[in-house]
């Protein structure tokens, strides 16, 4: 089918690995083994961990070795570390492409991404349709070859209880257009956003919420944004707010209506707003 198929994942970005990991680890998630990435023209210089959830997931990506190509994640990180990544999941990768492609979006191609689950391990690939030129950052489809090798059961127990990946807030100065992109992008309509903005609702229930500054600010408390536009936030559904609650107890937080509130600075960059 030649639309987005759900919300795959957001990918936070800081070229501190250790101490990107280590904040997420503390916020009461189980993340996967470090993961080198390659692409169409060799290894790369990035590696990720994931919060695997079981519906989406949270990639944790940094540069381990500047001396191989990144992919392009040092300019975005010279722009701001944070939510860089937003991918829109697909089944179709041909179907998507040439439906970008007639809405006159200059797609290159298929681009294709694989990185092994563990060290030594079997190598899980993608495939990627990117949106070029995307303010908001790495705007992309993904279509996942090999998923089994990834959402294993193992992986998707936190002691936090997370259990999925609801929504991402985009925060933008002129959120019509950044709605617009990711509408186009989709190949999905939009509606409007009970606080204001824009959403982008998917077929797997989860959606992206497009908002400006001032209607972001009531839903993420504290907002401090280095850059706009930019993925500012996360909705993360959770088994059990206390179990949620009881795991956050050595870190920073907030009590908000539906939830608790771990602030950007708490997560390397992007709000996590947990509900039940």
């Amino acid at each position: 089918m030649g639309t987005a198929s759900g919300l795959d994942h957001v990918g936070v970005c800081s070229r501190d690995a250790a101490a990107l990991w280590s904040a997420y680890e503390r916020l009461g998630f189980a993340l996967t083994p470090v993961a080198q990435q390659s692409g169409g023209n060799g290894p790369l210089g990035t590696a990720n961990r994931c919060a695997m959830l079981r519906r989406g997931y949270i990639e944790l990506l940094a540069i381990l070795d500047p001396a191989l190509p990144d992919n392009g994640l040092g300019a975005m990180l010279d722009r701001m570390a944070g939510a860089l990544i937003l991918a829109l999941g697909m089944s179709d990768s041909e179907g998507n492409l040439a439906r970008l492609r007639r809405a006159g979006i200059e797609v290159p191609g298929i681009a294709p991404l694989s990185r092994p689950v563990e060290p030594g391990g079997p190598v899980a690939r993608f495939e990627r349709l990117p949106l070029p030129g995307a303010p908001e950052g790495r705007v992309q489809l993904v279509r996942h070859l090999t998923p089994e090798l990834i959402w294993r059961e193992a992986w998707m127990r936190h002691p936090n209880g997370a259990r999925e990946l609801r929504a991402a807030i985009l925060v933008a100065e002129r959120p019509a257009e950044s709605a617009a992109r990711l509408s186009r992008l989709a190949g999905l309509p939009l509606e409007p956003d009970p606080a204001g903005g824009f959403a982008l609702p998917l077929p797997d229930g989860a959606r992206v919420r497009v908002l400006g500054p001032e209607e972001a600010a009531r839903v993420l408390p504290g907002l401090a944004a280095p850059a706009l536009p930019a993925v500012m936030g996360l909705v993360i559904g959770v088994e059990d707010l206390d179990a949620t609650r009881a795991a956050l107890s050595g870190v920073l937080h907030a009590e908000v209506p539906g939830g608790l509130m771990v602030p950007a600075a708490e997560a390397a960059g992007c709000a996590l707003l947990f509900e039940a």
